[in-house]
C-alpha cells in the first residue's frame, strides 16, 4: 500500500502542515456519464486512478474525456467501503500547455462539484467543494480540494444546462476532462492522524475526524468531541436527543437507554417512566388507585392524586380522604350545620344531628326552631298561657315575649302577683278614676260660669245705654245697684232655666 507525504495546497488557501495519507482511490472501480468514443481505452473513466499524470493531453491514455455537447458531465470512483478521507487532487487536462487564461480548457473546468456519498447518487451525499469564486485567470491546473468526511464514493460533477446563466468564461457544454483524481486518507475506518495509526475514540460511532479524532457521532449515550460525557440533564441516547422520563426523585435515567434504574416518580410508569399512570391509579410507580370518594369516582391527577373536579358531598382535602369538620357539611363542606345538642359536629354528608338538638330547636338539621307556643329541650316545653299575648315565649328560654298578663309576673308569667300589690294597684286605679271625673266637673263649671258672666255683662250695657237716655232713669240707678246686688246676682244663677250641673255633664 503506497503512502504519500504531501504539502497541502488548497483552492482557496494554504496549509501550512504536511501530512502522509494513503491514496485510497489508486486502482479502484470508476465510471463515467457518456465517454468520448466509447469502447477508446484511451478515454475510459478508469484513466483517472491508474497513477498516471505524466502525459495530460486528451490522447495520452491518461486521461478522461467525455462525449461533446453535453449539458452535465458525471464521474466517480467507488473506494469499496466507507473510509477516512482527508484531500482530494485533481489533475486537470492541459494539453501539456502553459495553464492559464490563454489555455482554452480552463473553460471547462470552472464551475465544478465534489461530493462525497455512501452511493452513487450525488444527492445521497455532501457537498465537498463548488467552484464559485474562480475564473480563467485564477482556476489552478491541480485542484486540492480539503476534505474530512467519510464516505465511499467521490462524485465529480459539472453541468452547463439550457436556459441557465452562467458567469463569463464558462465553457459552452460541461466535461470532465481530467487526468489524475487522488483521494487522500486512512482505509482503515476508525483511525486518524497523519500515519493512520491513532485509533479513533471508544464511544465514537462508526468514524472519527482523520485529522483531530473528534466524533462525526457518538455511541448512544455519549457526547462531545471524542464522545468521553455521558449524556446529563435528563437526557440520553444517540447524540443526547432524548428526554429523560419521570424517574424516581427526578434523578437522571441510564445516558445510554433511558430506564429509570429506582422506578418512576409519582404519575408514571414503565422502564423510561414516560406512560402516565392510567386512570384510576397515581403516585410512584402508579401503585396509588385515586379515592372512591372524587367527584368522579376513581379519577384523579396522575402526580399528585387530587381529585378531578373535587369531592363528593361530606369530603375534603387533597384525596377527599377527610370528614367535613368545623360546624360545616355537605358539597365542599360549604353548607353550616344546625343547632346540634352539645354543639357537637353534624354528620358531614346530610347535616342531620345524630345527638337531637340544641333546646329550641327542632328538625333532622337542627335548622328550625320550636313551632309558636312550644320551647326547650326538644320543643316539648308549652309556653304559658299567662304571657300578655298568650304562648308567645322565647323558643329557647320559654320567657315570655312580652309582659304578663294581669295577676301573673315572672319570665315565663306562671307566678300569681302578691294581694299587697294587687290592691294597691285595685286603689290607685280607684283614685285616679276619681281624680279625672273631678277634673271634668270642674271644667264644666268653670265653662258655665264664665258663660253667664258674658250675659250678664251684655244686660247692664243694654241698661246703661237707655239711663244715659232717660236722666230720671240714672238718678235712682245706683240705689238699686247698691241694695240689690246680691240679691240680683243669685237671681241670675237661678234663671238657668231648672238645669243643674249633672245635666251640663251628661
Amino acid at each position: 500500500m503506497m503512502f504519500t507525504c504531501v504539502a497541502i495546497t488548497a483552492l482557496v488557501f494554504t496549509i501550512d502542515f504536511i501530512f502522509c495519507y494513503e491514496n485510497i482511490a489508486l486502482n479502484k472501480s470508476t465510471w463515467q456519464k457518456l465517454q468520448y468514443n466509447p469502447g477508446d481505452s484511451r478515454f475510459h473513466s478508469s484513466n483517472a486512478v491508474d497513477g498516471l499524470k505524466t502525459d495530460l493531453s486528451a490522447f495520452g491514455g491518461q486521461c478522461v474525456l467525455t462525449a461533446d455537447k453535453q449539458s452535465t458531465a458525471t464521474w466517480w470512483v467507488n473506494l469499496t467501503s466507507v473510509v477516512s478521507i482527508h484531500h482530494i487532487l485533481i489533475y486537470y487536462r492541459t494539453e501539456n500547455e502553459e495553464w492559464g487564461p490563454s489555455n482554452p480548457y480552463t473553460t471547462r473546468f470552472l464551475g465544478f462539484q465534489l461530493y462525497i456519498s455512501n452511493t452513487t447518487d450525488r444527492f445521497d451525499g455532501y457537498l465537498c467543494f463548488h467552484d464559485t469564486n474562480h475564473n480563467r485567470s485564477t482556476i489552478p491546473s491541480v485542484a486540492n480540494i480539503s476534505c474530512p468526511i467519510h464516505g465511499q464514493y467521490v462524485i465529480y460533477y459539472n453541468e452547463r444546462l439550457p436556459n441557465a446563466t452562467y458567469p463569463s468564461g464558462y465553457s459552452q457544454f460541461a466535461f470532465t476532462d481530467f487526468c489524475e483524481v487522488e483521494v487522500y486518507g486512512c482505509s482503515a475506518p476508525r483511525v486518524y492522524g497523519s500515519n493512520c495509526s491513532i485509533p479513533c475514540p471508544v464511544n465514537c460511532k462508526q468514524y472519527c475526524h482523520v485529522e483531530s479524532g473528534n466524533c462525526f457521532q457518538c455511541d448512544p449515550g455519549y457526547k462531545d468531541g471524542h464522545c468521553e460525557q455521558q449524556c446529563n440533564m435528563r437526557k440520553y441516547g444517540e447524540d443526547c436527543s432524548q428526554d429523560c422520563g419521570v424517574c424516581l426523585d427526578y434523578k437522571q435515567c441510564d445516558h445510554i437507554n433511558g430506564t429509570c434504574d429506582e422506578g418512576c416518580d409519582s404519575g408514571y410508569y414503565d422502564l423510561l417512566c414516560k406512560t402516565e399512570c392510567i386512570p384510576g391509579k397515581y403516585g410512584v410507580n402508579c401503585k396509588d388507585t385515586c379515592s372512591e370518594l372524587c367527584t368522579v369516582t376513581n379519577r384523579c391527577n396522575h402526580t399528585s392524586g387530587e381529585c378531578e373536579g373535587g369531592c363528593k358531598p361530606g369530603w375534603k382535602g387533597l384525596l377527599c380522604d377527610k370528614e367535613c369538620d368545623g360546624g360545616k357539611y355537605g358539597s365542599h363542606c360549604n353548607e353550616t350545620c344546625g343547632s346540634c345538642r352539645y354543639l357537637h359536629q353534624c354528620h358531614h354528608i346530610n347535616g342531620s344531628c345524630e345527638d337531637g338538638c340544641k333546646p329550641g330547636y327542632q328538625g333532622v338539621k337542627c335548622d328550625n326552631v320550636c313551632s309558636f307556643g312550644y320551647f326547650g329541650s326538644d320543643c316539648k316545653e308549652e309556653c304559658s298561657a299567662f304571657c300578655k299575648k298568650t304562648r308567645d315565649c322565647h323558643h329557647v328560654t320559654g320567657s315570655c315575649r312580652e309582659s304578663c298578663k294581669a295577676g301573673w309576673q315572672g319570665h315565663d308569667c306562671f307566678q300569681i302577683q302578691a294581694k299587697e300589690e294587687s290592691d294597691w294597684q285595685s286603689r290607685f286605679y280607684g283614685l285616679l278614676a276619681g281624680f279625672c271625673v273631678c277634673v271634668a266637673v270642674i271644667a264644666v263649671l268653670l265653662v258655665v260660669v264664665f258663660l253667664q258672666r258674658r250675659r250678664m255683662s251684655g244686660k247692664r250695657a243694654g241698661q246703661s245705654h237707655k239711663e244715659s237716655q232717660n236722666p230720671q232713669c240714672n238718678a235712682g240707678y245706683v240705689d238699686v245697684m247698691t241694695t240689690e246686688n246680691v240679691r240680683s246676682e243669685y237671681q241670675e244663677l237661678s234663671d238657668i232655666k231648672g238645669s243643674s250641673t249633672y245635666d251640663v255633664i251628661k
